[in-house]
């Protein structure tokens, strides 16, 4: 016979995480259950194409107004603020700019970046890009 709901209690050991793979955030407790997510950070570098910013005069999705004078940029999961070291892959040349915006969100891009920004890498259009996260 089943205990009645009121007395039901599951216990849940919580996964195994291991250091910098994977973070653990408590998810919900019901019946005395306690459920965890694991969920991977962002990573670490990313490599793929970078495509500079179609400005249209407004604000951007962090609230600022839009600046192509700026080494701001977007990304689709970095934080605003995050501050990205962008590395064009074709001349080396290296420039750090600060999340403000969400995108690209065409397919194989994984940075926009102002005017600004692309001149000092050295580019107009796309451009192959590795990106870091700058220590704060």
């Amino acid at each position: 016979m089943l205990p009645s709901k009121s007395t039901l209690l599951l216990l849940v050991k919580p996964p195994m995480v291991e250091p910098r793979t994977t973070v653990l955030r408590l998810s919900a407790a019901l019946c005395g259950a306690v459920f965890f997510m694991a969920q991977a950070p962002a990573a670490e570098a990313q490599s793929g194409v970078a495509s500079v910013y179609g400005y249209s005069g407004g604000k951007t999705a962090s609230g600022e107004r839009a600046s192509p004078k700026g080494l701001t940029a977007a990304h689709r999961t970095f934080p605003f603020g995050t501050h990205v070291r962008v590395v064009n892959k074709r001349n080396g040349k290296t420039v750090v700019v600060r999340i403000n915006d969400r995108g690209p969100f065409i397919k194989g891009r994984i940075i926009d970046v102002t005017p600004a920004a692309a001149s000092a890498l050295g580019f107009s259009g796309l451009t192959k890009v590795t990106l870091e996260r700058v220590s704060d």
